[in-house]
């Protein structure tokens, strides 16, 4: 908001002193304005060009109830469109039923800034409902009018803008409002966005970390950055108050760090994101989507933080962690193989599901991937949101299918590609075998002329690797040894077919290898981890695995963390 003058609007411009405070001059209220504060921005159209340089998006706050009035620069302009003399410094009145004000409004006020680097607006309106003509809700109006003009020109059209009711999801991004940095909003918000998918409210964005109140806690605004990595929108936005910020830079103990690295996540998730967005523009498929969408059994309305988003089963951390320095999120896992992608945790449910208790130190929060998923991500640097030319493409053992949708839109080509992914899994006796296939098909000119693509197979170790390129073997080193992964450069003609055999794992197995990494991470005394340790890894069934466990001297946390998965 304080692009323009706002809290110290009256004293620049001597408003109160020179006796135009009052109605016929539009007051002193900095609520509205469309001048750039000179205090602030000395060259505004400098910082906008700096601002795109470093291949950022610029948008404004804009509060558009006051008019314009006397002190604006683009008065003079506004008042002649109008029919206003300018000499006398009459305040215009916004009036959204009016055909010239709604002209002059965009024409004078908003295009000449939309030319110099502004690339869409936020709608900030709150003065109600009421305009000069009967049923016209002034914030409907401005959300309708804003963005059929941020469409022109083939751009996907974007605005933001304040809640207006039930059904005003077809045009804007929504704002929930100024929240309260307190884990009761983040809980709220974590139940409320996929629930607003039942109206088709399906693009929330909420002031992430807490806008004012509260207080500070930085495993609060950790916590919140998780939840807005996996949320449709995530915006950070906070008051102007001299001791509270959102530059993670500013929180310790590891909280800023965690954000950081949230957020450069959620940038890497842009073509699962805007392929997501595609699926909601031609299925009517939401990125985010309560459990009972697709279970319906009572455990799936039971658990209202928990949510699907983009196929990813996500249990959002809304409880500040214990004395053990563990949260727990107790969430319902529906039927099938779950691999939790930053963990590497695998739970299997039976039939019905199960209810579990998930323990997370601040690095994470439950995010799980059923069998057979695909998750392409972004590996390009900086602040791009282009079709990437580095891709890491993570791969969930079991049988899927993904469709990753780009386009030109971004610079003006109305076309587009799609790279199909299928992957299979096939039981060979005592081998498993993995086979992935890549095809592009579409209009591959909007695509990078040159793209490397990174195939991680994320829950696969030790595994034998083979690469073919429309049938014909080709010779590839594999990356790292704690799962399967190769690099390949991407011929858009080519269908690519990657083979990854691998040796069947018993229950035991898993939990036992699990649990050395468990243990590696767990703080305990020393020689109990050891001790625990040789009991675990010389268990020889899943029953005296358990009883290693439960005889050990481990903190409980430790203990519960350690069966988790069973």
């Amino acid at each position: 908001m304080d692009w323009h003058y706002s809290n110290d609007l009256d004293e620049d411009f001597e408003i109160t002193k020179s006796g135009k405070n009052d109605q016929f001059h539009g007051g002193n209220s900095g609520w509205t304005g469309y001048t750039w504060n000179k205090n602030l921005f000395p060259d505004y159209k400098e910082f906008l060009q700096k601002i795109k340089e470093m291949n950022l998006k610029i948008t404004l706050n804009v509060h558009p109830a006051d008019g314009v009035r006397w002190f604006e620069s683009a008065y003079p302009k506004m008042a002649k469109a109008m029919g206003v003399d300018p000499e006398t410094e009459e305040k215009i009145p916004f009036d959204i039923a009016s055909d010239e004000f709604i002209n002059a409004y965009f024409d004078i006020l908003h295009k000449p800034y939309e030319k110099e680097g502004v690339d869409f607006w936020w709608i900030d309106w709150q003065q109600g409902t009421e305009s000069k003509l009967d049923g016209l809700d002034p914030l409907w109006a401005l959300n309708h009018y804003h963005y059929l003009d941020n469409g022109e020109g083939k751009r996907n059209p974007l605005i933001l803008s304040r809640y207006a009711g039930v059904g005003s999801h077809r045009y804007p991004l929504g704002f929930s409002g100024d929240t309260h940095i307190t884990w009761d909003t983040l809980k709220y918000l974590c139940y409320f966005t996929p629930t607003a998918t039942n109206v088709g409210y399906t693009w929330w964005s909420h002031d992430i970390g807490g806008h004012m109140a509260g207080a500070q806690d930085n495993e609060l605004f950790a916590r919140s950055v998780q939840f807005g990595a996996f949320s449709p929108i995530n915006r950070l936005h906070s008051s102007n108050a001299p001791t509270f910020t959102k530059e993670p830079w500013r929180f310790t103990n590891g909280a800023g760090a965690v954000a950081r690295e949230f957020l450069r996540l959620r940038h890497s998730m842009i073509p699962f994101i805007y392929s997501a967005s595609y699926k909601t523009h031609v299925e009517g498929t939401a990125l985010i989507e309560p459990l009972y969408y697709y279970f319906d059994v009572p455990n799936a309305y039971k658990y209202k933080e928990e949510y699907l988003f983009g196929g990813l089963l996500v249990a959002p951390v809304v409880k500040k962690s214990q004395k053990d320095g563990y949260a727990r999120v107790k969430a319902w896992i529906p039927e099938g193989v779950w691999t939790d992608i930053f963990t590497g945790d695998c739970y299997v449910s039976p039939n019905g599901g199960k209810e579990v208790t998930f323990l997370r130190t601040l690095e994470s929060i439950p995010v799980l991937a059923k069998e057979g998923t695909i998750l392409p991500l972004s590996k390009d640097s900086g602040n791009s949101t282009a079709n990437p030319e580095n891709m890491d493409i993570w791969v969930y053992r079991g049988n899927g299918y993904y469709e990753l949708y780009e386009d030109g839109r971004d610079f003006g080509v109305d076309k587009c590609a799609f790279t199909k992914f299928t992957a299979v899994l096939d039981d060979l006796g005592d081998h498993l075998e993995q086979i992935l296939t890549v095809k592009t098909l579409g209009d591959v000119e909007v695509l990078p002329k040159t793209r490397k693509m990174r195939l991680s197979f994320k829950d696969i170790k030790n595994g034998e690797i083979t690469l073919y390129r429309n049938g014909e073997k080709i010779e590839i080193a594999p990356l790292y040894s704690n799962f399967a992964a190769i690099e390949i450069q991407i011929d858009y003609c080519s269908e690519y077919t990657v083979k990854v055999l691998f040796n069947k794992t018993t229950e035991l197995e898993n939990v036992v290898n699990r649990a050395i990494d468990v243990l590696l991470s767990a703080e305990d005394d020393y020689f109990e981890k050891i001790s625990t340790h040789d009991k675990i890894v010389n268990s020889e069934s899943i029953e005296e695995f358990i009883q290693a466990v439960e005889q050990s001297k481990l903190s409980p946390g430790i203990k519960e963390r350690l069966k988790e998965t069973l």
